[in-house]
Formats: C-alpha cells, structure tokens, sequence
C-alpha cells in the first residue's frame, strides 16, 4: 500500500448503500438500510419513507430527540442490533459549531453515518537533527483495529468537551503526559475523511496537534486502550504506512500530513503533489 492508496482507502464509500437521514428537514448523516428497516419499529420516534429517514417531528428540540433516540438505542443494544456500546454520548449537529441537534451514544454514530470529532496528537522527539515519532499499539480488546499502530495520543471528542481540554484528558490517560508539558501541544488544522467500514459509514473529522516532547519523555498507558509504544524514526514510519497494514485506517492520514509539515516529504517526491492534494480533498 502506497501512501496515495492509505489515504484513499480513508476515502472509499458508496453512498448509495445508505439513505440520507434528516432532522428538521437538514440532512445529517446516512444511514444502513438494514438499521432503517429495524426503525420502522418505532414510528413514534423515527420517520423511515421510500429513500430517506427522518426523526418525527413532534420531538422538536435538543432534549426531547435525545431521550427519544437513546431509548431506542438502548433497546436494540439489548437486542444485540448494536454492539460495542460505550456509555459516552456525541453531539450530532449539521456541522461542527452548528446548532446541536441531539446527543448520541457513540457505538450509534457510524450507524447513523453523521459527522463525529476526534483529537490526534502526534507526539515526538528530535535526535541528531531528525524526528522520531512516538507510536502506540492498541490493546487486543479495542473495539475498532484491535492490535494496530496508532498515535501517542487520540480520542473521540464527546458531547460537551472542548478539543483542546479533551486532548489534555486523553494525554493523561494514554501516555502520562503531565498538563504542563501537555498544555504545549500546537493546533495544526484538521483532516476529514469518510468511509465505510464494517458495513457503516464514517464521516470524521480529525484535529490536528502536534506536540515537542523532551528526548527522555517515555509515555505510559493508564486507560488500558494502548498495549506498549516505540519511538520510531520517520523513515521507519513511512515505510510502515506505505509497505504494511500495521497502522489504524484513519492515523496514515495525520501521520502522512506530519511529514509533509515537517518537511520529511518535499517536493522534490515524484507524488508529492498528489499526496498533498489528496489531503486536503472533500469528501
């Protein structure tokens, strides 16, 4: 796998396998058919027409559509429809900063297909004028990519926490990284994506940090998510990402955005171009 195919692999989905899901007439993600035919069930809740599904419209605000849906949710979740269930809850809106339309829980999201948030810190050393990248490998029991390279430092950004505080609480839990040094972290843009996986589809954005830490900084894991982490030189990173399926599908992306930033890829790369353009397109 190139570089150009890990991105493009965060790009690939058929939208025509989903059916466009609306809250007050905006639409707001995509839904599995398979889940809009289990809705049908609860019509007091959930409005499934030919080609699209919508909430009904009597829950017309924020906390009326949340209890709603969570009901729902939990019942399927006890019917074994819905499966790795977390007990945090996402906000789901038209866009980020919009208007917040209802809280979800998170195992619901890709079925869902609306627009989820996350934090990715790269987190590295410098060493004889190179830079090394911390990495960590996911426990055996994560839910999503069991056993792939990830970063130091990266979460889903739940409903009512703010990126920066969530990146800091994340820091903490995954890598012992105290606030002090934590608080360092530089805001570097941000990465979307959409893809189907597992039968759903993701519609993320990532946001971007980067973060200096002192060549004597060893992280350590406190939330069980992580199972051990390496320092690895970026010419080893690369070469994971463009020769291996090691890496989590979604961290090539902001990996491959930090060599570019960092000038490890310059233009003097063949497909520079077209790496760094396929960042940067919409899904």
């Amino acid at each position: 796998m190139s570089l150009l195919q890990r991105i493009a692999h965060c790009h690939r989905h058929n939208l025509s396998r989903f059916l466009p899901f609306a809250v007050g007439g905006r639409q707001v993600g995509h839904m599995r058919n398979d889940l809009a035919q289990e809705l049908r069930r609860f019509p007091s809740v959930f409005r499934v027409e030919k080609g699209s599904v919508s909430i009904a419209e009597h829950l017309d605000s924020f906390d009326y559509r949340t209890a709603a849906i969570d009901s729902v949710m939990r019942e399927l979740r006890q019917e074994g429809y819905i499966r790795g269930w977390r007990d945090e809850l996402f906000t789901v809106a038209s866009d980020y900063g919009a208007e917040p339309l209802f809280d979800l829980e998170r195992a619901g999201v890709p079925l869902f297909g609306v627009k989820a948030y996350g934090v990715h810190l790269n987190g590295y050393v410098r060493r004889d004028g190179e830079i090394w990248l911390w990495v960590g490998k996911r426990a055996a029991n994560r839910p999503i990519e069991p056993g792939k390279l990830d970063h130091l430092v990266a979460g889903g950004l739940p409903s009512g926490v703010k990126p920066f505080d969530n990146l800091l609480k994340e820091a903490s839990e995954e890598a012992s990284i105290p606030k002090e040094l934590a608080r360092r972290a530089r805001p570097c843009g941000a990465l979307r994506y959409r893809m189907e996986l597992d039968g759903c589809l993701r519609d993320d954005t990532l946001f971007v940090y980067d973060l200096e830490l002192p060549a004597d900084f060893v992280p350590k894991n406190h939330d069980g998510e992580i199972a051990d982490f390496r320092l690895l030189p970026l010419h080893e990173v690369e070469r994971l990402l463009a020769e291996t399926d090691d890496f989590k599908f979604n961290v090539g992306l902001v990996i491959i955005d930090f060599l570019i930033r960092h000038a490890y890829l310059t233009p003097d790369r063949a497909d520079y171009s077209e790496i760094a353009l396929a960042l940067s397109r919409q899904p």
